[in-house]
Formats: structure tokens, sequence, C-alpha cells
């Protein structure tokens, strides 16, 4: 029997997302879990699996196109089924958005799409292509969020949502770009050396008449300057006027929801103590003169975090609405700062893992996250996170919990300080973090615990790695 492939939520309050390669062309066998297609949201690129198994019927939609969670994308049938059966399954279930796909994507040269016209358009997609250049059809206002080229070049741009929220934050020009990509599609790599639009600049006057400058409303009224005097822009009146307003991303809405959910949902409580780690800078010292991979502070952070975890496994927990769940191994969130916003991939199986598999790990993870190539399983799961924010010189500061997990531990810069060793005063090397926890699974007295576990970790380093 024939089931339709629908547009997964891959990651969580996605709302749209494009299919960036198909892995399965139309006639193969499909099995399940087997990789079918990359999908392409505003954070990442994640692998989607088959759900069942039979031969790929059809694509609906095609590379590029960005479409609604929940909208069909393709067509998995049993071998032999009859063509019949996959267009009865098809009948009033494919919109005409994606359905329209179809011919313009095929086709790179088909017809430029007509701008909508005020009798059918939105107000604000009125607005847009009344204010656009003659023969160019807005981004926004486009068919699907596709980007068209001039109607002068009779073809038409197709760009991922990726490439889309980059060229808004970068103020590029789209219509300047040739596709590298399936069918002239505008791929990443493609806006590497692309520069931002010029920003329009007045002509000088060059007649006799005095040129006026344009003044915002609120202004007092501006004499007219002399003829070789510059007219004032809009552009430049807004500078004037002290601030800047930068459009919210997708990503950037994403992290501001989740984050007050957690901070309002999620009952809060905070632990802090100081680390000595004079021994654990010596000991790094000897492994990096000998190792062939450097490690950091870091990695012997994420470290010290699972074995703690391992010692208190009452702290290995998370929340959910019918039980307490308790995890048998160490999954962790490590926070990577992006040009977008933070991401917080994780690590798998952290206790078993040496100081350079961490390193190794994390560095992959990082450098992914930047690159937007995160995986779905890579942003899901675990129970805890770190975030160190030392390497910029922050002392100390507390972090919000990234719901359902239930504890993330901030750290601050290890810096030399006044210390107290048997009675005497001394300078020493210390380290202030911070346990964030969720007091609906994670008690006071376990938290205590689990923090001096960590603790003793990195105060006596060797322990972590015999």
């Amino acid at each position: 029997m024939a089931t339709l492939v629908r547009m997964p939520e891959v990651l969580a309050n996605a709302a749209e997302a494009a299919i960036q390669t198909w892995l399965v062309q139309v006639g193969e066998t499909v099995a399940i879990g087997q990789p079918l297609a990359e999908i392409e949201t505003e954070k990442a690129v994640v692998e989607y699996r088959a759900e069942t198994d039979g031969v790929l019927a059809r694509v609906i939609v095609p590379e590029g196109v960005p479409v609604e969670v929940g909208v069909p994308i393709g067509v998995i049938a049993a071998v032999g089924e009859a063509e019949a059966d996959i267009d009865a399954l098809l009948a009033g279930e494919v919109p005409e958005r994606a359905g329209a796909a179809n011919p313009d994507s095929a086709n790179p040269n088909s017809a430029t799409p007509q701008a909508p016209t005020p009798d059918t358009a939105s107000p604000d997609t009125a607005t847009r292509v009344a204010a656009a250049p003659a023969g160019v059809v807005p981004v926004e206002s486009a068919p699907g969020g596709q980007a068209p080229l001039a109607a002068a070049t009779g073809g038409r741009q197709f760009a991922s949502p990726l490439v889309r929220r980059i060229a808004r934050e970068r103020a590029l020009d789209l219509s300047r770009v040739v596709g590298s990509g399936p069918n002239g599609r505008i791929v990443r790599r493609d806006l590497d050396n692309l520069q931002p639009a010029p920003a329009p600049v007045a002509a000088a006057a060059t007649g006799p008449e005095p040129v006026t400058p344009v003044t915002p409303v609120a202004s007092p009224p501006v004499s007219a300057p002399a003829a070789s005097t510059v007219g004032v822009t809009a552009a430049s009146a807004v500078d004037a006027s002290g601030f800047t307003d930068v459009p919210h991303t997708g990503m950037r809405r994403a992290i501001a929801r989740r984050l007050t959910e957690s901070k309002s949902t999620v009952p809060h409580f905070y632990i802090t103590a100081d680390c000595r780690v004079e021994r654990l800078l010596a000991l790094r010292s000897e492994i990096n003169a000998t190792s062939p991979r450097k490690i950091s502070v870091n990695d012997f952070i994420v470290k010290a975090v699972a074995v703690a975890l391992v010692r208190v496994p009452a702290a290995n927990v998370i929340w959910t609405e019918t039980a307490t769940r308790r995890f048998e191994h160490v999954d962790l969130s490590v926070a990577v700062s992006t040009e977008t916003g933070l991401l917080t991939p994780v690590l798998r199986g952290v206790e078993g893992l040496t100081l350079t598999n961490i390193s190794e790990r994390v560095a992959d993870l990082a450098g992914r996250a930047r690159q937007g190539k995160l995986r779905q399983q890579e942003l899901e799961g675990g129970s805890f996170a770190v975030s160190n924010l030392g390497m910029f010189g922050v002392d100390q500061f507390s972090a919000i919990l990234n719901p359902p997990q239930s504890g993330i531990l901030a750290v601050g810069a290890a810096k030399q300080r006044p210390v107290v060793d048997s009675g005497q005063l001394s300078v020493g090397t210390a380290m202030t973090v911070t346990l964030s926890a969720d007091h609906r699974v994670v008690d006071g007295a376990v938290a205590a615990e689990w923090m001096a576990q960590f603790v003793a970790c990195i105060e006596n380093p060797l322990s972590i790695i015999i």
C-alpha cells in the first residue's frame, strides 16, 4: 500500500523546511531507517530517514523548494503497486504550492512568476511589490519564498531557507548570484564571496537650482544648501537617530521562545563553587607536550561533568509529565556560539570517551554547527549541558536550562586570585562554576553532592583519566 511521506518537523517548532538533497531516486528501493533526504531548516541540515519499506514512487517536492511542515513531499509504494492507486492517494492531498513547484524547478528556464497584484496581495505584499524596482519580484513575495531573477533575464532563482536567512542578515542581493546547485539553485557556498549591495547614494546637484534635503517628518525645517551640497538620504536620517533595527531571524525567535519558556515554567535554582585548577593546568601541559592533539581545559570540564554524573546518578535525570527519567549513559550538550545564535549539539556516551575523543568530537560538532550542517539526532536528547565563557574572561555567570535537560553548568575563567592554604594566604589559580538545576527532579542535596564530585574531579584530574 502506498504511503505519503510528509515534511517532518525535523527541529522543535520549525514551521518550514526545504529538501536540500534527495538521497534516493524515483524507482529505487527504500528500507526502514534508510536515509531518504537531507532537509534544510534555518538552524541545520537534517538527515531524514524512511519510516516504511517500499519503492520511492513519486517526488512531490523537488530540491530547494521550501514548504510547510506536514506537506506531502513524496510517495513510497509497494513493489508493483499500480499508478492509479498512487494517484488516488494523492488526490486532494498535494497542496497547490508544492504541486506547482515541480514544473518550475524541473525547468530552470521557465517564465518568471508574476508579482501579486494589489487586488490579490496582502497589504504588506502589495507594499513590497510597489516599492520594488521594475521587473523584480521581492524575495518575500515570490511563490514559496524563492528569490527570482529580474524579469529581463527570463530566469528564476531558487534559494534554500538557510541561504535566504544569510542573505537577509548580510544585506546580500540574491539577484546578482548565479546558483551552483541543482537547476541553478543558490547554495551557501555561492554567498561566500558575495559583497553586500551598495547603499544608495544621493547624486550631487549639477544644476543652478539648490537641492532641498529630505528630512524626517519630526525634524525642524532645514534651509536649502548650496548647489554643490549632496542631499541627505533617508538612510542617513535613520542613522542620525542613533539606532538600527535588525530584523529577527527564525533562529533568534526560536531561541527567544525556548528560553522564555524555560525561565517561566522550569523552577531554576543555583549552586556556585570555586575549583582550584593548578594541578589540572599542569597535567594538561604534560599531556599536550606529547599528544598529537591538543587538549583544552573545556575537554577536562566536559569529562569531569560526565564522571560526576556517573558518581551521582540521581542528577542524570529529566522531568517528564508522568515520571522522572533516569539515564544509563551520559549525553551532554555543549553550547556553541554561531553567527546566528546559540546551538547545543549533544555529545553521546561521554562517560566512555577519552580526553582525545572528547576533543575531536567537540571540535567536529562545533565546526558543523557554525556551518549549519548538524543532523537532527545531534541536536536532540541529553540530560545536562556545559556553557563555558571562560575564554572571554568572564568570572562567573548563571545559565538558563535547555528543556527538557535538568542541569547546565556555567563555567568562568581560570584566574589567579587570593586563596587560603592551611591558614596561610597565598596566590592560587581558581575557576568559578555555577550549576543551574531543575528543582522538579533535582533536589538541593543532590545538586550539592554532584557539585562536590565535580570539584573533586577538577582538583584531582588524574582520577578522571585513569
